[in-house]
């Protein structure tokens, strides 16, 4: 048994108009976590209820009301999850926290308990830090690029001190970067995994959150059906997916197929990525955070 309580949290809304894998989500660390929270936000679809039919008295659902006038670096993002820590009890130790495209592998649950209690008493670590794999176009295919980020923090400290930072992606405490440890497990990302109708329909929603309405007709397509081939690099995946997705893996119903070794780079990214794969070392890497 556990000598310290870890709760889940997220943040979700039109969940099933954009195919989210949310109840994968959630369902994917539902077993390791004491209680979830999840802040449903006002949606045009049945997600409230969607979140409901999972059925487990460890879900909280704090119902909220997105602020639609922020559309400037994906706030709102930000705001809405800060809404969903604000809502875990003082008793919980740690919070783990998971978008609505994110999942775990229970592969990693008893690596990611163990770190838990490893640094549990250390009070310079702030969270714990994730390795991430990101899948683009259907479930065979990641991301190797710098278009993609290798890592990010998803389990931080009980600190209402922390905040969500910019879009959501990260977090900061009381403005810094967060003292972070390395935990053997990854985060597996399907945000560009679904049917091209789809992803359009979400590509053209999400830049709201960051633009206004002139930027978006400038910059995104208005076709039906998203344009998958426009990436720059991609590899095989080679491993196995969650066991909670095995029925959405069954239900793919589109065609995406890509020449893993035809790459579309301008030359200083060209010349980054063969550096990194010869010596193993990132250059110029972003990192929302500090390894202890």
């Amino acid at each position: 048994m556990t000598k310290f309580k870890l709760t889940g949290f997220t943040i979700v809304r039109n969940a099933i108009k954009y195919d989210y894998p949310i109840v994968e989500s959630i369902k994917s660390i539902l077993p390791i976590v004491d209680e979830y929270i999840v802040a449903v936000g006002n949606s045009e679809d049945e997600t409230l209820q969607l979140i409901r039919s999972i059925n487990s008295p460890k879900i909280k659902i704090v119902e909220t009301i997105w602020d639609e006038t922020l559309r400037e670096g994906g706030k709102v993002l930000a705001d809405e999850t800060n809404k969903a820590f604000d809502a875990i009890l003082t008793d919980t130790d740690w919070c783990f926290y998971l978008q609505g495209d994110e999942v775990v592998h229970e592969k990693y649950h008893a690596e990611i308990l163990n770190s838990c209690e490893k640094y549990l008493d250390d009070k310079k670590v702030d969270g714990l830090l994730f390795n991430y794999e990101h899948f683009y176009g259907n479930y065979d295919f990641v991301g190797d690029s710098r278009t993609w980020y290798r890592n990010e923090i998803r389990i931080i400290r009980n600190d209402k001190s922390i905040r969500s930072y910019r879009d959501a992606q990260g977090f900061r405490k009381n403005g810094e970067k967060l003292n972070v440890k390395k935990v053997d497990a990854f985060i597996y990302h399907y945000g560009w995994v679904k049917d091209p109708r789809s992803q359009s329909e979400k590509q053209k929603t999400f830049h709201q959150m960051w633009h206004d309405d002139e930027w978006i007709k400038q910059n995104v397509s208005e076709a039906d059906a998203y344009d998958y081939s426009i990436i720059d690099s991609l590899k095989k995946f080679e491993g196995t997916h969650p066991e909670v997705m095995k029925e959405r893996l069954q239900k793919m119903n589109w065609q995406f197929h890509f020449d893993i070794n035809k790459k579309k780079f301008k030359l200083k990214d060209w010349l980054l990525y063969q550096v990194e794969n010869i010596i193993g070392v990132r250059l110029f890497e972003y990192k929302n955070y500090k390894r202890i």
